[in-house]
């Protein structure tokens, strides 16, 4: 069950900003959206959070300095995600454009899970020989891989975002603005921002050591693109230091600059980078390059981020954009699995929802989850088998339920029941025995009795109000399409009272409409909404441009709607 609510705003505060220059609406929104001066909308880059702030980043920038004076042989070791796939990129674009010997390695999460374990050390020991590993993405729970690296003589730089456990790997240096200690403003930085961050710090330590004296500094900026595409895909929170670095790479994008990959990707989704928005990265580029990492590895997706050549880039994106229509049937079958296995289910009976089924992909049990979240408002987790008798799950959550920290309560609970786990408070991932799964199910349950009350349980959406009749135009989109909208700045949802003119069904499952509105009319559709309204509706709606046959009209996009 959905309701509407308008997202409360201080009125001073958006009279203020409206005094200051911006937009009347524009000022209601960030306002709800806890701005209080105009200085948190700048997008400069010289507006970042300085990297010394970040903990150990001086020592990793001096620990790397000296590895490139050295001549030491460096190895990558990403992970198989979005996030992952470009933290990989920036880090051997940047390390190399700094004279590092540098390569990566990229493990097949089928085989070999995730984070650092012994396997990958010894996978990486085998197949590149490095003196020192550096994590993207991972590596901030994998005290066993660590301790075998430096078994094996292999320093360890870890860079990471996600939450850490109890104990600290024995890494040469640990670079996460989520460690115990560290004062970064920003706790939200995704794995890629992470990376571009030490590159930030190891360019102003080799610039001190005059390492640039006979040779140019690189542009690190060239690197935003790819920062702003796996910030958006993690589904970080996107702070003012987070929508500087995508509005930054977006700027990239729109000029003609991106990558060849980023640009080969946009080309194969019939999407224009010169009008790329934070959305096209979200559900557009970011679910075709975690294709290759769900569906087989990700070291494809890599590859075509690493190329300068604008004809293999294409030639991988046309991979990767089939894999992700594969994926986009596996996951269509996986879901009609799970929503059977729940008609006997009262969901409103659950605080949560953990599923398990032996035919199901283990690289899509994460967007299943999410989707199952979103029409049952519930913490859910999705698991698969993973062989030799352990099953994998992936997990998604609500506001008011870290995810994380529930399996961490689960664990010291039930000491024997999860194998491994760790995440973030909205996403979280684990193994146990497919034997526990029952097990699992109820202690599960009963953390989310405990945390959870009725009311957190039931979705509210949140919009921006009503909108003033002259703002329905495509002037005050573009207005909109300006700032960068996503996670945690959620992007503008409008709520008005409309008489329903017409309403027909498409494709059997898109409900398209006219609505009318103080004597104008507007275009107007509901994805994946086949029921018709009443005659008169309460609408909450997002704008949207929509073009077609080479003209550009205004169109509401449905969210919720309800009777009135």
């Amino acid at each position: 069950m959905t309701r509407i609510a308008v997202r409360p705003f201080s009125v001073r505060t958006a009279e203020t900003l409206a005094q200051q220059g911006l937009h009347p609406v524009l000022a209601r929104l960030m306002a709800a959206r806890g701005l209080g001066t105009l200085s948190e909308l700048s997008t400069e880059f010289t507006a970042l959070i300085a990297p010394e702030q970040l903990t150990q980043l001086s020592q990793a920038a001096s620990f790397i300095a000296d590895a490139i004076a050295q001549q030491k042989k460096m190895t990558v070791v990403a992970d198989y995600d979005c996030d992952g796939a470009t933290a990989c990129a920036v880090a051997v674009r940047g390390l190399r454009a700094m004279g590092a010997s540098i390569d990566y390695i990229v493990p097949n999460r089928f085989e070999y899970g995730y984070g650092l374990t012994p396997e990958i050390v010894e996978l990486t020991a085998r197949h590149r020989s490095p003196d020192i590993i550096i994590t993207v993405d991972n590596g901030i729970a994998s005290l066993a891989g660590v301790a075998e690296a430096k078994r094996r003589g292999i320093d360890v730089v870890i860079t990471d975002h996600h939450l850490p456990g109890d104990a600290l790997p024995d890494a040469a240096v640990i670079v996460n603005p989520n460690q115990p200690g560290c004062g970064f403003p920003s706790k939200h930085l995704a794995g890629v921002g992470v990376m571009f961050y030490l590159l930030l710090g190891l360019r102003a330590e080799l610039r001190a050591r005059g390492h640039f004296e006979t040779k140019p500094q690189p542009r690190l900026d060239a690197l935003l693109d790819l920062v702003a595409l796996g910030t958006v895909a993690d589904v970080v929170r996107l702070d003012a230091n987070n929508r500087i670095l995508v509005a930054q790479g977006l700027r990239r994008m729109r000029e003609g600059r991106a990558h060849a990959g980023i640009t080969a990707l946009f080309s194969v989704a019939s999407r224009d980078i010169r009008k790329a928005s934070a959305g096209d990265l979200g559900f557009t580029a970011g679910p075709r390059l975690n294709a290759a990492g769900r569906l087989s590895d990700m070291s494809l997706g890599i590859e075509c981020l690493l190329t300068d050549d604008l004809g293999r880039a294409m030639q991988l994106a046309q991979e990767l954009d089939k894999m992700n229509r594969e994926r986009r049937g596996i996951e269509a079958g996986m879901q009609e699995a799970a929503l059977a296995s729940l008609e006997h289910l009262d969901p409103r009976d659950s605080a949560t929802l953990s599923l398990f089924n032996p035919d199901w992909h283990q690289g899509v049990i994460g967007i299943v989850a999410s989707r199952l979240k979103d029409k049952f408002y519930r913490p859910t987790i999705t698991f698969a088998p993973a062989g030799a008798g352990m099953i994998k799950g992936s997990g998604r959550s609500i506001p008011g339920f870290h995810l994380r920290d529930a399996l961490d309560l689960v664990s010291k609970r039930a000491p024997q029941l999860i194998d491994k786990f760790g995440g973030h408070a909205m996403a979280a991932g684990l193994s146990l025995r497919e034997a526990d799964f029952p097990a699992f199910v109820t202690a599960f349950e009963s953390v989310g009795k405990a945390w959870l009350s009725p009311a957190q349980l039931e979705h509210v959406l949140e919009t921006d109000g009503s909108l003033d009749a002259d703002c329905f135009s495509l002037e005050f989109i573009r207005l909109l399409d300006t700032h960068v909208w996503g996670q945690g700045f959620p992007p503008p949802v409008f709520c008005d009272e409309f008489r329903v003119v017409n309403q027909r069904v498409l494709k059997d499952k898109h409900l398209k409409l006219i609505l009318r509105k103080d004597g104008h009319q507007f275009d107007a559709i509901w994805f994946n909404h086949a029921e018709a309204l009443p005659d008169h509706a309460r609408v909450a709606y997002r704008l949207d441009a929509n073009e077609f046959n080479g003209r550009t009209s205004l169109q509401l996009m449905v969210e919720h709607a309800e009777g009135c």
